[in-house]
């Protein structure tokens, strides 16, 4: 988004600020899909999948009401998202389900076992699957549409996504585990580029390994209105701030400001709220970074 001619993300000065905090009663927040701002889904270590509100009060356990298969097999990724209308979607083994808003349970497609991550468009309800070494794309039915494996060259790009999101404009973001990067697609498959991070100013003055800068990891990912995406640094313990080409822009959240370690898990929900997730924790940060101003 542009405005008077000048990208709309230069013109905003990026500072998080806590504005609350939810308690909720899971094992290490793993992963985050936000349904209103007053509702979300959230999933910890062991598989154990909740839906709460704004004071962490459970309002659904899923895994224990509806299946007795779990836990998760990929328990700490983005192994559930939540459509435009409100419905959840969830891996569960080698079938994506789908639980309504009105408590119905469906078994919405069946697809190559071992797929960490899913995320449900906005823009127009397809559903985004990342698997071993490949996305694929389903429409809202389950019907496949598209694979995405390789780049013009017949490499192979993505080794082991975790995490996934889409952009405003289409480009699908995975957060690939072993690559130690972000991988970028258009939405016709075609690889942008990888965002492999930037060195934090994170240093570990509690271990051996004073002073030393980590390998970027990507974990938890997501974007907010503006077409921006918020990346965890899980060894560096920040969250960086990108615009949609892949430019940084902010270290967002870093231990030294804001007191994180390890983060795992992002979400921006309709009212631009941030909320994060860290992985020695079962408490749920949340922020405002965005202003009204930012929109104008």
């Amino acid at each position: 988004m542009h405005v008077g001619g000048i990208s709309l993300s230069q013109k905003v000065v990026f500072s998080a600020s806590q504005i609350s905090s939810i308690t909720v009663p899971v094992d290490k927040v793993r992963h985050i899909s936000a349904v209103l701002s007053v509702r979300l889904w959230v999933s910890d270590y062991w598989g154990q999948l909740l839906q709460v509100d704004s004071s962490g009060r459970v309002l659904h356990d899923i895994l224990r009401v509806e299946y007795s298969s779990f836990p998760f097999k990929f328990e700490c990724t983005g192994s559930h998202t939540v459509t435009e209308d409100g419905d959840l979607l969830l891996i569960d083994d080698d079938k994506v389900r789908k639980l309504t808003s009105d408590g119905t349970v469906i078994t919405l497609l069946t697809q190559d076992w071992g797929a960490p991550c899913i995320h449900s468009s906005r823009i127009n309800g397809d559903i985004l699957v990342g698997s071993i070494s490949k996305v694929t794309r389903y429409n809202r039915t389950g019907r496949k549409l598209q694979v995405i494996e390789k780049d013009d060259k017949g490499h192979s790009l993505y080794r082991s996504p975790i995490y996934i999101t889409e952009n405003k404009n289409g480009d699908i973001w995975i957060s690939d585990l072993d690559k130690g990067a972000v991988v970028v697609v258009d939405k016709s498959g075609r690889h942008r580029f990888d965002y492999g991070g930037r060195q934090s100013d994170y240093t570990d003055r509690q271990s051996d390994y004073t002073g030393r800068q980590f390998p970027f990891s990507p974990r938890g990912i997501c974007k907010d209105v503006l077409g921006h995406v918020l990346v965890c640094d899980f060894y560096n313990n920040s969250v960086h701030l990108l615009d949609q080409d892949g430019q940084f822009l902010s270290l967002l959240l870093t231990r030294e400001q804001h007191g994180i370690h390890l983060p795992t898990a992002l979400c921006v929900d309709d009212q631009h709220n941030l909320y994060l997730g860290q992985c020695d924790s079962n408490t749920i940060n949340v922020y405002k970074y965005l202003k009204d101003t930012d929109f104008k």
